[in-house]
């Protein structure tokens, strides 16, 4: 008897291929498999190291998205990506998280390239509702209102001013309706703070019966359900199956738990085991002593300096524990101002507090303030307000990928008018330098380093200038100017050169804008200049004084290393700099070139 085969059954998570494949498992195997992801999830993280406990919050309700939607027909959007492995898993790339954030692996956002599953590159926070408006809107145009947009969104995301803005049209936009699931875990990395928290919280609060209490997304226009226990899978694909019936934009409220499921990420107050390195499964903790961080010796100065100047306040947008603010929160609570996920806002504030007679310092991964440029110039600089900001992660972040190497910062800030920028070569430069820049009583200053370990202390030859002399020679041929952390890899390239016959001046700036005078002067007493950075090339510090020395009257050759004018895929720190030519080898290879001597 011939006919089509039967297929079987899905049990296990290693029978799971495809979202089709979670549709055809029997409700009563759900809670077990969210089990299974779970274990999975802790296995695999904590080899590679990446985000952990906010995964861990959205298994349950990653599953119910899949049972009820059509991806890729169905277009679902995570805000932020972070939360995207359970997504991941369940489309197709299980068998890939043994390389989850390294190069050429699995990145650890969602990722265009990877699979048609995933919408949008998305790990900026606060962005997926214009997305899903901007999707749904152009589908009803396109005649396929029958393909539904999702937008996953965190509590924490929600305190950012785009999903505002999207809110505001969202609730008009009846022709093409989108499902707003708001996973609800009262934080972003430390609990969500604001008016929108408390009102998050009246929600869950509310008994049965009580709708007539205030609910300002259905005062915007959106309909609202729940709130749902956000770990009960039949009751989100209830509410959800639900929400595909409203015909205008819902909101589908979930409260979940970051960590879930996992007792060391319960347990951890900070973060829930937000993001992590590479980790022992059954306790959470690294598996060898944290090196010492930039950021830490940075954590460390500011509470110094917060003793020393009542005036400093602290501005962190989400972030206090990520960007190093944590000690002085707990030294100095009062003087830590938490706005959520709103760097513009965090920038304008602070223009408020220095015109009130306060230096705020604002910390900021490097990538995001890219969203603050404009407060930036026109609220901080034209005011010449002594506002600092402290960008963490700045150059190749490594593992995080394209949307967080903090690359365009040298030359963006490189147009602000009066703004000065410090990059430390080490932990000693960075104290000093931070010192300065809080001292700074004319203009903005901000100050640079990027994500990992800060290593020793490089003391300076002597100094000429403002600039500082680290290597020299009695017949100097090349002039190198590294960039902060790259001083020292320029000190390791003057080593290899000297047996080779090519004689070498190793010098920091100490600060990238404006240009400092004396470095000219130097340029004439070589036949080459070199200078590195893990900065975009275009516009960057090189760039700025190839053109400087291409303006003089007796101009020197200048070769200018930098990052290409692209975007950076993910990989360790060292792997990416080697691509980009600023190894020792490749830095080597250039100047020999010049002079004609042997690679």
């Amino acid at each position: 008897m011939s006919g089509s085969p039967v297929r079987r059954v899905p049990v296990t998570l290693s029978e799971i291929a495809m979202p089709a494949d979670l549709k055809a498992m029997p409700r009563e195997r759900l809670t077990a498999l969210a089990g299974e992801v779970r274990h999975f999830l802790v296995d695999r993280v904590s080899r590679t190291g990446g985000h952990l406990g906010s995964n861990l919050g959205v298994v349950e309700l990653t599953i119910a998205l899949h049972r009820v939607f059509d991806s890729p027909v169905d277009r679902i959007v995570f805000d932020t990506g972070h939360q995207a492995y359970v997504h991941k898993i369940f489309t197709g790339r299980q068998a890939q998280f043994d390389r989850l954030r390294q190069a050429q692996g699995l990145s650890g956002y969602p990722s265009r390239a990877e699979s048609p599953h995933d919408t949008v590159e998305n790990s900026h926070a606060s962005t997926a509702l214009s997305y899903a408006d901007g999707l749904a809107r152009g589908f009803a145009l396109r005649g396929e209102s029958h393909r539904r947009v999702v937008a996953v969104v965190g509590d924490g995301a929600l305190t950012g001013g785009m999903c505002w803005e999207a809110l505001n049209n969202l609730g008009t936009a009846t022709s093409a309706p989108v499902i707003v699931v708001l996973n609800d875990n009262g934080r972003s990395y430390s609990p969500t703070s604001g008016g929108l928290a408390q009102h998050l919280t009246e929600l869950r609060r509310a008994a049965e019966g009580q709708r007539g209490r205030s609910n300002l997304f259905r005062d915007l226009g959106l309909a609202y359900l729940g709130p749902v226990d956000g770990h009960d899978i039949p009751a989100v694909e209830d509410a959800l199956r639900q929400a595909t019936m409203v015909e205008r934009p819902v909101v589908v409220h979930c409260v979940t738990r970051k960590g879930r499921g996992y007792p060391p990420a319960e347990a951890d107050q900070e973060d829930c085991l937000h993001a992590v390195g590479v980790v022992n499964p059954q306790t959470g903790r690294p598996t060898s002593p944290s090196p010492r961080s930039w950021t830490s010796v940075f954590a460390e100065e500011m509470v110094a300096i917060g003793r020393r100047r009542s005036d400093v306040v602290a501005v962190t947008a989400a972030m206090l524990c990520p960007t190093g603010l944590l000690a002085f929160s707990r030294a100095f609570p009062d003087r830590v101002i938490d706005v959520g996920i709103a760097e513009q806002h965090a920038v304008t504030s602070a223009a408020g507090m220095a015109m009130a007679g306060l230096h705020p310092v604002v910390a900021v991964y490097a990538s995001f303030l890219n969203r603050a440029f404009d407060q930036l110039l026109m609220d901080v600089s034209l005011h010449r307000l002594p506002v600092t900001f402290v960008l963490d992660r700045a150059g190749v972040t490594g593992p995080d990928g394209a949307s967080h190497h903090g690359m365009w910062d040298l030359s963006v800030l490189a147009a602000i008018p009066g703004l000065r920028m410090a990059v430390p070569r080490d932990p000693a430069r960075l104290r000093t330098l931070l010192r300065a820049a809080t001292e700074t009583t004319q203009g903005p200053t901000a100050l640079r380093f990027p994500k990992g370990t800060a290593g020793p202390d490089i003391p300076a030859l002597h100094e000429v200038e403002g600039v500082d002399v680290l290597w020299v020679s009695s017949k100097p041929q090349v002039l190198l100017i590294g960039l902060g952390p790259l001083a020292a890899t320029c000190l390791a390239v003057a080593e290899r050169l000297s047996p080779l016959g090519v004689e070498a001046t190793v010098v920091d700036p100490l600060w990238a804008t404006p240009l400092n005078p004396v470095l000219h002067r130097m340029a004439s007493e070589h036949e080459l200049v070199v200078t590195i950075e893990d900065s975009v090339e275009t516009g960057g510090f090189g760039a700025r004084f190839a053109h400087q020395e291409s303006c003089s009257s007796q101009p020197t050759r200048v070769r200018t290393l930098a990052l290409p004018p692209a975007f950076l895929q993910h990989g360790s720190r060292p792997f990416l700099l080697a691509q980009a030519g600023l190894d020792v080898d490749s830095i080597a290879r250039t100047v020999l070139s010049f002079f004609g001597s042997p690679a």
